[in-house]
């Protein structure tokens, strides 16, 4: 087989809905991880995906699965591609993007089906316990204080009967009866659209349905449905996808448990043509920086009546984002303490051809849509801009850095280690193009005369001093010193041994770090190969705190995206964090009980916990060689005080470390991606 592009094309019935299939490659050297494709498979169906051969493969592997089952390969064939239909395929799928980033985003598409068995595994082990028993469910109804009735809103056009009718019976199967379902045909072209919307108005009193003379689009449509609505609160509903049976069960018991909540929005998943269950997508919850990347938020949402009708309703001119333009005009009127999430599954989309849920590509206009809803929002806050992301149909948000831009301590402590400091002090003064800060080396009792040598050569340079710290090593005392010695309004904790990839980095974390809702910032840190060290941190995992998409390829996209856009955290690490001094000392800095592990999240809960948000961005960026100068946990000296630091912030944090509102409790805790709790 000659190298180039080719089309793979694989068809697997197992016992298994889904299975995760691989197709190994090698050029003479033997089978590796790092030389595979994933194939993502739903039992019965056809899966196509275009790869690529550097070179004559000396042989292939077929894996049809990872896990224990019965299965048939049907179909399994190779088909020879040009590179300009390779590329037309991908662009199909990806969007329309720039070659070099075209086939990294488009496998990046297959990413987030579900492991082989993992999410069957969850709805049976999570899902069913919870909400499998219908029955009980109904009885429980009559125990709710408040039996509010919701206005399920649906605007419908031409859409296939079949999914129609499962939309519609979605709503008549569900366990909380006090609902009506307001529906709006767009003046349809297909005649069986009135015949079975009149057919479900006499069938059920709680059907309404309006037939608009004119097509206005969805917003028009969405309105008109709206104006049907009689209920306190408003879901909404494509017409072509379901609720969950538990869905209103499931918010109204939100709603009796926290009565003052105006907006809320559950965890949702996909569906095949054929019924099929993938792709959950497991919330944060309110995470303000991240709906200002993209709609997150998605389905199911719930909303007053009168807090939708207040801000306007659906605004024509913004149709195929019409949601995200409600959202953020939402989120922007409410407190954070009225927005909630539910953590669970409420919400099927359908993914099928044509639908905004198959990809990205499938409504280009939507992600214009986006952008101009975002830039309304923010028109009022001088000098911000919104423009597209990275990723297709996603945005990012850039704040100015004031016109008197303000002085930033980067405080650095060190222990010789000159071939560790001399390039992280290098990078920062040949790379960084804002130009208000200082270095402040803090000198932990070195003793090496080369690196003696450089401080006091370095320190000639106008921004740089050397401070000497002659105490036993502790980091946050080193930190709390350098912050007591710094001039700068704004702080930022840098380790030794980072080196600065992006210009920008600090112009990034500046302009975050002096809005006045924001706490800590934090960098997305590379290991030396590349691979992501740092995209935040997550509470709870390994029982304490560990790196969000640790380990994955740097260029990686992370669950749902999460590794390449900006949002809110808990916390960040201290290898590289930004944050206004004011704060710092508001807090009382770094707790000296931490030595070297878990300051840094100790540090950013405390300033959580004032009032602040911490906030991750992947548009600041740098190389890390994590642990170079200090040495690994490898003493039982070092390992008891490890110990006795993770038991302190247990102690003190224990609440948080068992349910981080950033992350999702449906997500494992045993690794840092993203996987499924099973």
């Amino acid at each position: 087989m000659p190298r180039g592009w080719y089309m793979v094309e694989v068809k697997v019935r197992s016992t298994l809905s889904f299975l995760r299939a691989k197709l190994y490659y090698h050029f003479g050297k033997g089978f590796s991880e790092e030389q595979t494709y994933k194939l993502p498979l739903t039992s019965g169906k056809l899966t196509k995906k275009v790869i690529f051969f550097p070179d004559i493969p000396s042989a292939l592997r077929f894996d049809p699965c990872e896990e224990q089952a019965e299965f048939t390969i049907e179909h399994l064939r190779l088909c020879k591609l040009t590179s300009s239909k390779a590329k037309q395929l991908m662009t199909k799928k990806a969007g329309s993007l720039k070659l070099e980033d075209l086939q990294r985003t488009y496998s990046a598409c297959f990413e987030h089906l579900p492991l082989a068995g993992s999410y069957q595994q969850w709805i049976e082990r999570a899902e069913k316990p919870l909400f499998g028993d219908l029955t009980r469910l109904s009885e429980l109804t009559e125990e709710f204080e408040s039996s509010p009735l919701i206005s399920v809103v649906m605007p419908v056009y031409n859409v296939p009967e079949r999914f129609l009718r499962e939309a519609i019976e979605s709503v008549r199967k569900q366990v909380y009866s006090n609902w009506e379902l307001c529906i709006a045909d767009d003046c349809s072209t297909e005649p069986y659209i009135q015949s079975v919307l009149r057919e479900y108005a006499e069938l059920d009193s709680r059907i309404k349905v309006v037939f608009r003379e004119e097509n206005g689009h969805i917003s028009h449509a969405s309105n008109s449905a709206l104006e049907l609505a009689t209920g306190q609160y408003i879901a909404l509903l494509d017409h072509d996808d379901m609720l969950a049976p538990h869905a209103l069960f499931a918010v109204v018991d939100a709603l009796n448990k926290q009565p003052e909540l105006e907006f809320i929005y559950s965890d949702e998943d996909f569906t095949d043509e054929e019924g099929h269950r993938l792709r959950p997508h497991f919330k944060s919850q309110w995470n303000p920086e991240l709906l200002n990347a993209h709609n997150y938020i998605t389905h199911l949402a719930v909303a007053k009546l009168d807090l939708v009708n207040r801000i306007g309703n659906f605004r024509p001119g913004f149709e195929g984002a019409q949601d995200y333009d409600l959202f953020l005009r939402i989120t922007h009127e409410l407190p954070a303490d009225k927005i909630g999430h539910i953590p669970h599954v409420l919400y099927h989309w359908r993914a099928i051809e044509g639908s905004t849920a198959a990809g990205a590509d499938a409504k280009n206009y939507a992600t214009i849509a986006g952008l101009k809803a975002l830039s309304e929002v923010h028109s009022g806050q001088r000098d911000t801009a919104v423009k597209h992301g990275t990723l297709e149909n996603f945005y990012r948000v850039t704040y100015p850095v004031p016109e008197k831009a303000p002085l930033v301590s980067l405080m650095i402590p060190t222990r010789n280690g000159l071939d560790i400091i001399k390039p992280c002090v290098d990078s920062i003064l040949d790379k960084t193009q804002y130009s208000n800060y200082e270095i402040l080396i803090i000198d932990n009792q070195s003793d090496d005369p080369e690196t003696l040598k450089w401080f006091s050569e370095v320190s000639q340079k106008r921004n740089v001093r050397v401070l000497s710290y002659d105490h036993p090593f502790n980091y946050s005392l080193i930190n709390n010193f350098a912050a007591s010695q710094a001039n700068g309004e704004i702080l930022a904790l840098v380790n030794n041994d980072v080196e600065v990839i992006s210009p920008d980095w600090l112009d990034e974390m500046v302009s975050l770090a002096v809005r006045d809702e924001t706490g800590c910032v934090g960098a997305k840190l590379y290991y030396p190969d590349g691979d992501i060290q740092h995209a935040g941190v997550i509470l709870g995992l390994g029982g304490y705190a560990a790196h969000a998409h640790r380990g994955l390829p740097g260029d990686h996209p992370g669950y749902f995206n999460r590794a390449s856009v900006r949002q809110n955290l808990s916390a960040v690490t201290g290898a590289c964090l930004v944050v206004r001094k004011d704060i710092f000392h508001e807090v009382g800095g770094l707790e000296s009980a931490f030595t070297v592990a878990y300051n840094d999240v100790d540090f950013c809960l405390k300033v959580q916990a004032a009032g602040y948000s911490n906030v991750y961005t992947p548009y600041a960026e740098l190389y890390h060689h994590e642990s170079k100068t200090r040495g690994f946990d490898d003493t039982p000296e070092k390992q008891a005080r490890f110990e006795q630091e993770k038991r302190l912030l247990a102690e003190r944090w224990g609440s948080l470390l068992e349910n981080d509102p950033f992350y999702n409790p449906n997500l494992t805790r045993s690794n840092e991606h993203f996987s499924i709790a099973v």
